[in-house]
């Protein structure tokens, strides 16, 4: 998974213009800031941070790496919170779609925040540990809102006499994405990671250093991991990661189109307050007995519209020629809008443009050809499946 509220503008090229973008000053930064910077991190601001939008490699470049080898993307940014206590669950429920009691220790899923009026507040990953507490890992441009959300419902449980806790946490959180991140890292584990599967977690040594929390998830369509890692220790475990041949540094830019080859949501762009989980096509983030239930916020209008049809829907877009940027229109093929793109850009892997947005309806099915407007000029697009590039999850032998 990967997250920010705003997504940096794009190039004639459909890639990040680096001369567009705000210079990182008085930003908040991550353990790994002036490393970056001596790398040849290209710095910009970020949801308030300063990150990196590229280094010394073109952003394609870039991108294929992380789809042949693996590339190492700093996401120390994004907000890391323990939630303790017996009613943890219930707690954690009382926010989510998802059935997190139905976890098994050490395993995680995709889950949404949902507000009375069935709006996604934030796209999140809960991991049910097997050290007493859930792991929560969510969007850097929301960290505000969700700790805001999360503490006002911890002083409602508390006074109803619920036992529950938070804990934000102050590790760094690297990300080791593509297909031979298992054999980079394995040299520095102890645990299989041929055992480790997708969406779940361990707490072990990383290269010595102790108490890191390895999750094989990403945000690429790619195999691989975040890592949890003390903030002091941040630079040493990079700096040892990208001693091997196989690995290098990635930034936003490469971390964008790899998330869109996947199919995969930007908060802010693809999905916010306005959309339900049901028009982003996320409806399997649902769980079965929460359906039932319905105890989540905003099943009353989610819950109906899993049966009955939305008026719109989030789809895939492949087309030729100019790349399609966010905001850009979306028409019928007699020119009656539509609908309006969300994400877009050139794909590097597929080499045609690749974008998602929001259709109506009776437009969604794959292979319906439409326009999107671009320069005032129409560009002929046909709906498509996501993900355009096929994801490599490892789900075990």
């Amino acid at each position: 998974m990967f997250h920010t509220v705003n997504e940096p503008d794009h190039d004639s090229t459909g890639f990040f213009d680096l001369d567009l973008l705000t210079p990182a000053a008085s930003l908040k930064q991550t353990p790994l800031h002036d490393f970056h910077r001596s790398q040849g991190g290209k710095m910009v601001e970020f949801a308030g941070w300063s990150m990196p939008v590229q280094y010394r490699d073109s952003h394609i470049t870039s991108h294929l790496h992380t789809r042949h080898h693996c590339s190492i993307f700093d996401v120390s940014h994004m907000l890391q919170t323990k939630v303790y206590g017996k009613d943890r669950v219930k707690f954690m429920e009382s926010f989510v779609v998802g059935d997190i009691a139905e976890l098994k220790d050490n395993q995680g899923t995709l889950s949404l925040f949902t507000n009375t009026k069935g709006g996604i507040m934030d796209d999140l990953i809960v991991t049910k540990t097997d050290q007493g507490y859930l792991y929560v890992v969510s969007n850097a441009g929301c960290a505000d809102k969700d700790s805001a959300h999360m503490q006002a419902r911890l002083r409602e449980f508390k006074a109803a006499g619920h036992d529950v806790d938070l804990e934000y946490l102050e590790e760094s959180l690297i990300a080791l994405q593509g297909p031979s991140m298992a054999r980079v890292l394995q040299e520095g584990v102890g645990d299989d990671l041929s055992k480790l599967t997708f969406m779940t977690s361990v707490l072990t040594p990383v290269f010595g250093i102790p108490g890191c929390r390895v999750t094989r998830c990403g945000y690429t369509g790619e195999d691989g991991v975040e890592i949890s890692v003390p903030r002091d220790s941040v630079v040493a475990l990079t700096e040892r990661l990208l001693a091997n041949d196989e690995v290098k540094l990635a930034g936003l830019g490469s971390r964008d189109s790899l998330r869109l080859e996947a199919g995969l949501c930007l908060y802010g762009n693809d999905i916010d307050e306005t959309t339900t989980p049901v028009e982003a096509a996320l409806v399997w983030t649902i769980g079965k007995r929460r359906r039932q239930v319905r105890d989540f916020p905003g099943a009353d209008i989610i819950i109906p519209q899993i049966k009955a049809k939305t008026q719109r829907k989030r789809v895939g877009l492949i087309s030729n020629g100019p790349p399609i940027r966010q905001h850009t229109p979306i028409l019928s093929p007699e020119g009656r809008v539509i609908g309006e793109v969300t994400s877009g850009c050139p794909s590097p892997c597929l080499k045609q443009n690749v974008a998602m947005g929001y259709v109506e309806t009776s437009f969604s099915k794959a292979g319906t050809p439409v326009q999107v407007e671009v320069r005032k000029k129409m560009v002929p697009a046909v709906v498509s499946k996501m993900p355009f590039v096929p994801t490599n999850y490892y789900t075990g032998h």
